[in-house]
Order: C-alpha cells, then structure tokens, then sequence
C-alpha cells in the first residue's frame, strides 16, 4: 500500500500527512476493499481546470478529480486537488485550509471506493460521511 502527495504548481504544504495516510487507509478497509496506490496531487486551479476539460469536458475550476484505476478490490487511483478552489471554500465554510484539504481528500477516496455525487441524495450522504471521517481524523494521534 503507498499513498503519496504530490504539489504541482503550488507552494502549499499539506500538515498531518501521517495521521492522514492512517486516516485514508480506515476508509478504504471499511469499504470493504484493499488499499492498494493512491496518489494525490495538490495543485492549481488552472492545472486542475485542463484536467477538468481534457478528461471530463467540464470549463469551470473544482475542488477535486478522482481517477479510479482499481483493480478488482484492490483501490488505486489519483486524486488532483485545486489548493486555489479549496482555499477558497475554506473561506466560504468558515474552516481552516488543512480542515477543507482533508475533506475534499475523503472526498476523493470515498470516489475511488465506489461513491458519486452526482444527484443530491448522493452529494449528501457523501458529506455525511465527509464529516464522520473528519471527526475520526481528529482521534487519531
């Protein structure tokens, strides 16, 4: 299992990265599959925005893209995430940058483990678990 992070583009630094890999390894087990390698890469809006048009043809910025590469069980993956959206969403929610960061770092592995948010009822039982794993983040020393 390797879960690594990556900057491209950005001077930002992700703190707790330890605690974090602990935390996603959690996720992936309880989803009933096995950590295999993930990559994030934490980036700028406009990297995420050609990856964002390229792969999905969507011409606006976002928070976060997941590229599933599972094999069976086993979760692989890449997850990129825009620092600049995320910063600003960090601002918007009223939460610190590390907080939104790890969310929309959840985010994405609850995407590699089979999760959408693409109607409502998706988006919120997505958050509802973004918050139950936040809240185990903050037990683990």
């Amino acid at each position: 299992m390797k879960i690594r992070i990556f900057y491209e583009q950005t001077n930002y630094r992700f703190p707790g990265w330890r605690r974090a890999v602990i935390l996603f390894n959690r996720i992936i087990v309880s989803e009933g599959m096995i950590p295999g390698e993930v990559n994030f890469i934490i980036t700028s809006d406009r990297f995420l925005k050609e990856l964002n048009v390229k792969f999905l043809n969507h011409h606006y910025n976002t928070d976060v893209i997941a590229f599933d590469n599972n094999n069976g069980k086993v979760l692989n993956g890449e997850i990129y995430i825009s620092k600049d959206t995320v910063k600003l969403n960090a601002n918007n929610y009223k939460v610190s940058l590390k907080e939104e960061v790890l969310r929309v770092m959840i985010h994405g592995i609850l995407h590699l483990t089979g999760y959408s948010d693409k109607l409502n009822i998706e988006r919120d039982n997505m958050h509802k678990l973004e918050n139950k794993w936040l809240k185990e983040f903050s037990k683990i020393s």
